[in-house]
């Protein structure tokens, strides 16, 4: 299903940025399975996020990943953590989550446009 349109103007407000992940941590206490991870996002600092990306990523193989992620959202309560970015991925068709990325490595907090 396609959404509406949207301006250019729109697009600009949306602050997407990499992100490097540096620590992974369970999340029990989230309605969804989920991890808590933390993202340097260079420049902008580190911010914490949750993901529910348990059913395509060991812990272990999420620490030093790139990300893409939106980082101009207020922050978000989940549960007893506080999400401070939106980590963004690909619905599967059994909604797994496939992580976005940069292909080659670049610097932590670079825009996307």
């Amino acid at each position: 299903m396609e959404k509406p349109l949207i301006s250019w103007d729109d697009f600009e407000k949306i602050d997407i940025r990499t992100g490097t992940i540096i620590s992974v941590s369970d999340f029990p206490k989230a309605r969804n399975p989920s991890y808590q991870l933390e993202i340097d996002f260079g420049i902008l600092g580190i911010k914490k996020s949750s993901a529910q990306i348990t059913d395509l990523y060991k812990k272990e193989d999420l620490i030093g990943k790139q990300i893409i992620a939106v980082v101009n959202f207020p922050k978000k309560q989940i549960a007893n953590f506080l999400s401070e970015c939106l980590v963004l991925g690909i619905y599967g068709e059994n909604k797994e989550v496939t992580l976005l990325g940069p292909t080659l490595p670049v610097k932590n907090g670079f825009a996307i446009g």
